[in-house]
């Protein structure tokens, strides 16, 4: 298994390149093959630990394309950042087993699975098999049917991811996936109001103390611009890099985020702030 260098000892920036038109903030950007190959290479100078590509938009309301057209989106570009970057490490986002094992046999190390393996019941066999690091996301429903799914009840948010996170874990053992494959995801704007996403990024330390490898992505996300009434996708960076800097004060494994160059700089902040308490 490959992990990002120095793990364990510092937050790894994670960076997100979108192969989709229609993604929230940076849909048709880089569905271009040269386009993405060349973001590739800038945030790999920007100091990406690894990259996540992704060929299905997982916004609110985002139509599912399928395995085929995933695939066509995904397998041009991850072989040829593959090619130009042998030693990168890279991860696909994908809730898809099919695509999964395509992309894991292009040269992708990690698998990223929005839904935690509920999507595909051939992912987590997949997984097992593979022996691959595998990213399972707190989600409920679908991105049709997502922003329905918010009540966790008497018990609380916080409570209920944890809870929902652990059961998918004891799938995930019993289809053959060995604990240190894992990484979790609270899957912030997913199934999560405003409040609800402020709630879990305050006890952060709760998830982080379970020690599963905690992996966030706030990057630009709707709670942000709610807060600081911005609209604009593209204009939250502000907001992520202090979410950001919460994130690593709280032990997070994984950063995934837009802005590579900005956020790798308040991870090597906010660590040496950490680091001489």
């Amino acid at each position: 298994m490959r992990w990002p260098k120095d793990w364990g000892r510092r937050t790894a920036v994670m960076g997100v390149i979108n192969l989709t038109p229609d993604s929230f903030s940076d849909g048709g950007q880089f569905n271009q093959l040269d386009r993405a190959l060349a973001e590739a290479s800038r945030q790999i100078a920007s100091g990406a630990d690894c990259l996540d590509l992704g060929a299905q938009s997982t916004r609110p309301n985002a139509v599912e394309v399928g395995k085929d057209e995933e695939l066509k989106r995904l397998l041009p570009t991850l072989r040829a950042i593959r090619a130009a970057h042998p030693k990168v490490l890279i991860s696909v986002d994908t809730f898809l087993a099919a695509v999964a094992n395509h992309a894991l046999e292009a040269g992708a190390d990690w698998i990223n699975d929005v839904s935690g393996g509920r999507r595909d019941s051939e992912m987590l066999p997949l997984i097992a098999k593979a022996r691959c690091p595998f990213v399972l996301m707190h989600s409920r429903g679908t991105s049709r049917t997502m922003d329905l799914c918010t009540d966790y009840g008497e018990q609380g948010v916080v409570q209920g991811v944890l809870e929902e996170l652990r059961a998918a874990t004891d799938l995930a053992l019993k289809a053959g996936v060995h604990r240190d494959q894992l990484l979790w995801d609270p899957g912030l704007g997913f199934a999560k109001t405003t409040a609800q996403n402020l709630t879990l990024l305050q006890q952060l330390n709760t998830l982080v103390d379970e020690g599963v490898p905690l992996l966030l992505g706030p990057s630009r996300k709707r709670f942000i611009g709610s807060v600081l009434d911005e609209p604009r996708a593209r204009a939250r960076l502000w907001g992520t890099a202090a979410v950001c800097a919460r994130a690593v004060d709280a032990g997070v494994a994984v950063l995934r985020v837009h802005d590579v160059g900005p956020i790798h700089q308040v991870v090597t902040m906010a660590s040496a702030i950490g680091s001489n308490r």
